[in-house]
């Protein structure tokens, strides 16, 4: 008992105790986003501009498998963390056991649609053949290999609730270079083309699940798989989704977001190439995004073990310091952004068309970076504190609510420079509802354990 009550969560230093948490975080995602990067780059290189617009309609399908096995990951970390907090020992096995039944039963329901539904989804959104075929090669393979994305996503998010996220780091490495890798000898190589970059990418997927399942059964002292007798428990399903489907809803938004940007890029002057510049720039974006979102999910196990132990002066300090790291590397990347745009877009083999426009759509997208970064922080302490509704809400404000019908009209009655000023609009709105959200919590959950 006394080893339970020295869990670093409630006694190490604020500063010491996110470093400890959230840095292997950031540097798994910056690896991860640094493989989407590499990746862009080889099929843009070997495959050409069709390539990089074939994955960038692809992706958008791809969001939606990251979208359920990241918001299921968030529900049961969020319960594992404040289950660990309450001393519940129970919950926290139940929880990983249905959470990793649940893995399987989504990697399913994607393999099929997959394995179906591959060519009429590329189809929605680009007409041009060689672009269809292209990317229906790519997703099927993606999608029909899922299984391992969502077992490790699991495995990772279990690793991360106990405070484990070195351990969580080195099974997203494992995938992620492992991915880097052999992209460049799948798809030039071996000459496996726009297959091999997807074979690259499932295999990486399944070594990161393999690691990381193998951690948790090794060193994950806290958590114990209840394999023998299990029965899925719907209390305990229930719970998970109770913080995990806002976050499903929210990461949705995201790729709903994206097929509806492609849209509006394919009824452009610009089409294709509209929507290839959106892919780098969506790459590149995820390269600023990833670690920053590393660095605020480590709000929820902090966050949540702090919340259910009553230390509300814990939980707020986690927050503020969390906050204000994330405002000042998003502001860094803005000022990247605005002096690099040309560079960054030239890795990706971009067409002087693509160049013209994209530069300027880079310098107006960026400007309100640092808002996104602050507006994450706040979602990802909401849910450690088991309020997922709030990055929902937040992300629906931002990504679909206000940006697309903007963009759209932008984009029909000042021209397609336009449509670019709708995201900063968005952020800014997105904020304004989080910070009021942020009060709201702090008043009724955080003060009164101050």
């Amino acid at each position: 008992m006394e080893k339970l009550k020295q869990n670093k969560m409630g006694v190490y230093p604020i500063p010491r105790l996110l470093c400890s948490v959230s840095l292997p975080l950031m540097i798994s995602m910056l690896v991860q986003s640094l493989y989407n990067i590499v990746d862009g780059i080889f099929v843009a290189q070997y495959i050409g501009s069709d390539g990089v617009t074939a994955t960038t309609v692809a992706y958008s399908a791809q969001l939606l498998m990251l979208s359920v096995s990241v918001g299921t990951g968030v529900g049961v970390n969020s319960m594992l963390s404040r289950s660990l907090g309450k001393r519940d020992f129970d919950a926290v096995n139940k929880a990983a056991t249905n959470g990793l039944l649940l893995a399987v039963i989504w990697a399913a329901v994607f393999m099929l649609a997959g394995a179906l539904g591959a060519n009429a989804f590329i189809r929605i959104f680009n007409s041009d053949e060689t672009i269809v075929d292209l990317g229906t090669r790519y997703l099927r393979i993606c999608m029909v290999g899922c299984l391992g994305i969502f077992l490790a996503t699991t495995g990772e998010r279990l690793l991360q609730a106990t405070g484990n996220t070195l351990l969580s780091m080195i099974a997203q490495l494992a995938g992620a270079v492992t991915n880097i890798v052999l992209d460049p000898i799948m798809i030039h190589t071996m000459r496996l083309g726009i297959e091999g970059a997807a074979i690259a990418t499932i295999i990486g997927q399944f070594v990161a699940a393999a690691a990381s399942l193998a951690l948790n059964a090794v060193r994950n002292k806290e958590i114990h798989f209840q394999i023998r007798g299990f029965r899925p428990d719907f209390g305990i399903i229930g719970g998970i989704y109770k913080v995990g489907a806002p976050t499903i809803v929210m990461q949705t938004m995201n790729s709903f977001m994206m097929m509806l940007m492609l849209q509006i890029m394919r009824l452009s002057e610009y089409g294709s190439l509209a929507q290839g510049f959106y892919g780098i720039y969506y790459k590149l974006w995820t390269f600023l995004y990833m670690p920053v979102n590393g660095l605020a999910q480590g709000l929820i196990p902090v966050v949540g073990y702090n919340y259910g132990a009553k230390n509300g002066r814990r939980v707020w300090d986690a927050f503020r310091l969390t906050a204000v790291v994330a405002v000042a590397v998003m502001a860094l990347g803005t000022l990247v952004f605005h002096l690099l745009g040309a560079p960054l877009l030239g890795l990706y083999q971009a067409t002087q068309e693509q160049l013209d426009f994209g530069v300027r759509a880079m310098g107006i997208m960026s400007m309100t970076f640092p808002f996104a970064g602050l507006t994450i922080c706040i979602g990802f302490a909401c849910s450690g504190m088991g309020n997922g509704v709030v990055s929902m809400v937040a992300t629906i404000v931002r990504e679909l609510a206000v940006l697309i019908p903007l963009a759209w009209a932008f984009g029909r009655f000042f021209g397609f420079d336009a449509t670019w000023y709708a995201v900063t609009v968005a952020e800014t709105a997105a904020l304004v509802y989080a910070l009021a959200a942020l009060a709201a919590q702090y008043r009724k959950k955080v003060k009164p354990i101050l």
